[in-house]
Parts: C-alpha cells; sequence; structure tokens
C-alpha cells in the first residue's frame, strides 16, 4: 500500500520531470554527466531507507530520468539495466556517511567509531561504483538477449575483467605493479567489460541517412532490426522537444511495406519529412512516435565486425603483464640449496 502512494505521488504531481528538468540542465545533455548527476540522487534519496523502499523510491523517481534524458540523446537503454543503476547507488547510501545504517550497524557490533566506519566502507564501495556506468552501455554484462553459449563466454570474460580491475585497484596482482601497468590493467579491465566502445571508433555500428530517404533505409534494415529517427516536435506539455525513436522493422519486400506494417504514414513538407499518421498499437505508437512530429535524422543499423575480436590483443597483453610479474616474483625468491649440499650440511 505504501509502495502504490509513493507511485502515484510521483506520477500525478510531476515530481520526476521535475528532476528530469534539473538534470538535464545541470548535466547540458552529456550522457555521462546525466549518469554522474542521477547516482548521486540516488546516492542521496537512498539515505536512511530500507531495501524494499529504497528501490520504490529511486526507481519511481529516478529510473524515468535516465531513460527521457538518455533516449534524447540517443542513449537507448533496457529497463532493467536503468533500474539495477539506479538501484545500485541507492544501496550504496546504507554505507555512506552521515546516515549509513549498514554502518552504525557495523560500528556497533566492531565497537568502532560509525562516521569513520562509514567513511572507510563507502571508499571501499567507491571502486565497484564503476560496474553500473559499464553495463548501462554493455548489455551482454546482464544477460540481456544471449545464449547460453554467449552467456558462459560473458560469464568467464566478466570474471577475468573484475579480477583485472580489483588488481589494478588495489596495486598488485601476481607481484607488485609498477605505475604504468595500473593504467594498463585498467585499460584492459574497461576493453573486457566494453569492446564496443572501441569497436565503435573502428566501424560505426549506424549510418547517417537523410529523412527524405527514410523509405530506402527502411527496406535495407533486414526484419527484427532497430531503425532509429530523431524526431521534434511537441511533448504532451506543448514544449518544443526532441527524442530519439527505436522502430524495429517488421518483414516486408519494400520499405513503403515496412513502414505501413509497422503503423507509420509519412508526408513531404519541400525538404521536411513530416509523420502524417501513426496506427493505433502499432510498433511506432509503441516507439513513441506521433502525428505532426518532424523527423529530422535517421539511423541506419550497419555490419560491424564482431566486438569480440578485440578480446585477443586484449588478452595477449594481460598475458605479457602476467610474464613479466612472475619473473618479477621469482627473482625475489631466494634459491633453494641443492639436495647433496643440504646432505652435506648435515
Amino acid at each position: 500500500a505504501t509502495a502504490g502512494i509513493i507511485v502515484g505521488v510521483v506520477s500525478q504531481t510531476g515530481v520526476g520531470s521535475a528532476l528530469a528538468e534539473v538534470v538535464e540542465v545541470l548535466s547540458g545533455g552529456n550522457i555521462l554527466a546525466i549518469l554522474f548527476l542521477t547516482a548521486f540522487l540516488s546516492l542521496i534519496l537512498g539515505m536512511g531507507l530500507p531495501t524494499t523502499a529504497n528501490y520504490i523510491v529511486v526507481s519511481a523517481l529516478l529510473a524515468p530520468v535516465i531513460v527521457t534524458l538518455g533516449q534524447q540523446n540517443g542513449l537507448i537503454v533496457p529497463l532493467i539495466a536503468v533500474h539495477l543503476f539506479v538501484f545500485y547507488f541507492g544501496i550504496m547510501a546504507d554505507v555512506t556517511p552521515p546516515v549509513g545504517l549498514a554502518s552504525f550497524a557495523a560500528a556497533a557490533v566492531s565497537g568502532g567509531d560509525p562516521i569513520k566506519t562509514g567513511f572507510v566502507a563507502f571508499f571501499y564501495s567507491l571502486r565497484t561504483a564503476a560496474l553500473p556506468f559499464l553495463f548501462i552501455f554493455n548489455h551482454q554484462l546482464l544477460l540481456i538477449d544471449v545464449g547460453w553459449i554467449e552467456a558462459i563466454f560473458v560469464f568467464v570474460i566478466a570474471t577475468v575483467a573484475m579480477l583485472v580491475f580489483a588488481a589494478a585497484t588495489q596495486g598488485w596482482f601476481i607481484d607488485r605493479c609498477k605505475w604504468w601497468e595500473i593504467p594498463v590493467l585498467l585499460l584492459i579491465a574497461f576493453t573486457l567489460f566494453r569492446p564496443g566502445f572501441w569497436m565503435d571508433m573502428i566501424s560505426p555500428p549506424f549510418q547517417e541517412v537523410d529523412p527524405t530517404n527514410l523509405a530506402a533505409a527502411a527496406e535495407r534494415t533486414p526484419a527484427g532490426q532497430d531503425l532509429r529517427v530523431r524526431i521534434a516536435g511537441l511533448d504532451q506539455f506543448g514544449s518544443p522537444m526532441e527524442t530519439v525513436a527505436v522502430i524495429t522493422m517488421p518483414e516486408g519486400a519494400t520499405g513503403e511495406e515496412k513502414l505501413e506494417k509497422a503503423g507509420l504514414t509519412l508526408r513531404q513538407d519541400g525538404d521536411k519529412v513530416i509523420i502524417d499518421d501513426v496506427a493505433f498499437d502499432s510498433p511506432a505508437a509503441t516507439a513513441g512516435l506521433d502525428w505532426d512530429q518532424e523527423i529530422i535524422r535517421v539511423r541506419q543499423p550497419v555490419d560491424q565486425p564482431n566486438r569480440y575480436w578485440l578480446y585477443i590483443p586484449t588478452l595477449l597483453i594481460l598475458a605479457g603483464i602476467v610474464w613479466l610479474q612472475r619473473r618479477r616474483a621469482e627473482r625475489r625468491q631466494p634459491p633453494r640449496a641443492s639436495p647433496s649440499l643440504q646432505q652435506q650440511g648435515a
């Protein structure tokens, strides 16, 4: 019942929209700034709340912020990833001073100072604060849309990446890390967690298409893949807005047929492409498209090399660091006396 009250208040008063506006103004539309601000607000809102109430509050207030602002700036994130992101930082409030319920409980058991315990726990938890940002950009870490074989592969690679990340943050892998090995290990961990960051630079996953060629782009997009369109129009409050909509292409012989099955009717006004009608309960309506909106940009998916190819050079570099550190560790060990010398000494 209490959860329903919180959700009802958020939906009826527009508190979520107000928070979205605050984050949008402060971030300036930068994706990382949006995520950092949302993480900070989750940390604040989660203070002093038990786990269930914590999730309800941060998911009701802040999850729509990432979804809305991310979509406006071209970041399409699954809802489960967004909810886990805000919940992660909401739970971090349990060890964050000055409230930190878990820190106070631990201090009561150990007899230590609650504030000092909270600061130590908070700095320890900061080491893992990068992980939620990674699964926002790499959904495979959450095993979304992966098969059994790929799930096992992702699990193994993620385990190696976590070990490398922990080694880099503590400055010790097989042996004490040299200064240059720490950034290299961090780079290796980042590449294992998110290989798509580098692959997108080598081979962009989307191709920009003029809106007047939307039908041709739809024809070239295989059925089941997503065509991304940036639209401009008015939001539900009558304010100008821009956002990105994702249309999953249905089966069809031509681009016009695919757009018709997607529930989209277009008209061309000079150089502008205007949405004339959107069929009820169609893929276009589900994507958030509405009549009288202008399509200002189209991004068509293109073939891209498998991002997992980047694991080969990354793991080779990791093997090189392992070899160097093993050599250093062996040099520090005192030489063992031969069995004959040990018998003579006896």
